[in-house]
């Protein structure tokens, strides 16, 4: 008898999340898309099971506050589904000085992009490793590797994502539970527009969503534990490790404006 696995994917209203989400319904996998618009969630469930036959549900919540990761967690569990893949892919960034910032921006960015995730995975997690099976991928950043001047908080999360999905990736060893760290560097999505920079350099000429998304899903096939999207960011990032951190904060920080 065949066995058709489900994916829980944040964020899955645009960009990254929602690509990903086709592309995982294209190779047969039920979906559980995550993210505050309702709206843009239910046309992609509609587009979604009129294309691929999978079956798709949606829960608008906003898991930038205290306490969404277990308010999801329980509403997965009251529609009686276990996930096989978790896809932590919602995040978002803001460009600007850090004493210029709101601290409401920067705390919703770090329930967000750090809280919600780790607890996010936590619980999933417990139940992956009761069955002995699963896989969660994290949504890092080419941003983990350096501090970015005019973006403090948002590099400093995804340096926490990338060493915390490595750490419990070592220790997952020996089980069959894999867990990935995506690093994107810039890709085409409402992520720079919502960031404050529309009109960065570095958001010319860069992969799309799509691209990424086959990527992801690649990687998690791969049982990849730490994955750079694409070759010149592969090269970036070493090249990034013969510099100072003070000069690769002020590089990065340039390369955004």
């Amino acid at each position: 008898m065949s066995f058709t696995k489900t994916v829980l994917i944040t964020g899955a209203s645009s960009g990254i999340g929602k690509e990903t989400a086709y592309i995982f319904a294209e190779n047969k996998y039920n979906l559980i898309l995550v993210a505050r618009r309702k709206d843009a969630l239910e046309q992609i469930k509609s587009d979604i099971q009129n294309k691929f036959l999978v079956n798709v549900e949606v829960i608008d919540i906003d898991l930038a506050r205290q306490n969404s990761a277990v308010e999801l967690y329980d509403k997965v569990k009251e529609k009686k589904l276990k996930v096989d893949v978790l896809i932590n892919n919602a995040g978002f960034g803001t460009k600007g000085n850090f004493s210029t910032i709101e601290p409401e921006k920067s705390e919703s960015m770090l329930l967000l992009n750090v809280v919600t995730l780790t607890n996010l995975t936590k619980l999933f997690l417990t139940d992956m490793l009761k069955s002995n099976s699963g896989h969660i991928i994290n949504i890092a950043s080419t941003a983990a590797y350096q501090p970015i001047k005019t973006m403090a908080v948002y590099a400093a999360t995804k340096a926490y994502i990338l060493s915390f999905s490595e750490a419990v990736a070592v220790e997952l060893k020996g089980s069959n539970v894999y867990m990935t760290a995506i690093n994107p560097g810039p890709i085409t999505t409402e992520f720079a527009l919502a960031a404050g920079f529309p009109e960065s350099k570095a958001f010319v000429n860069v992969p799309s969503s799509k691209d990424l998304a086959k990527f992801i899903y690649k990687s998690m096939l791969k049982k990849k534990v730490s994955a750079i999207h694409t070759f010149k960011n592969q090269f970036l990032m070493i090249a990034s490790k013969f510099m100072t951190r003070t000069f690769a904060a002020k590089l990065a920080g340039k390369m955004m404006d």
